[in-house]
């Protein structure tokens, strides 16, 4: 894939970008270490980050694996069902991984 851009522009952003990006999370790092008592209104929304994240990484690749909306024939919707149901039921990852490959695999290859 060609550009018009030239490659000093594109090492520009990039380079900026990565500076941009160590600053903020230093930023954080440096914020922490100044306080000594972090408020629990900031705890109890950073309990919260991790299962947003999980959920942004993974609800895309359940309900559009090829680029577009697929609920009716997606066999990794059925699993992400069942896979959630086993870790609300079992509240263990193992066991989530688990039946979630193992729904996949009856669903797709019919064993």
């Amino acid at each position: 894939m060609s550009t018009e851009y030239g490659p000093i522009a594109i090492w520009s952003v990039i380079l900026s970008l990565g500076i941009l990006t160590y600053t903020i999370r230093a930023s954080f790092v440096t914020l922490f270490g100044l306080i000594d008592d972090v408020p629990p209104e900031i705890t109890n929304a950073l309990r919260y980050v991790p299962p947003a994240v999980l959920a942004a990484l993974t609800v895309p690749a359940f309900l559009s694996p090829t680029g577009s909306v697929e609920i009716i024939g997606n066999e990794r919707v059925f699993a992400g069902i069942a896979a959630t149901a086993a870790a609300w039921y079992f509240d263990d990852v193992t066991a989530t991984i688990v039946v979630g490959m193992c729904i996949l695999w009856i669903i797709r290859f019919g064993l």
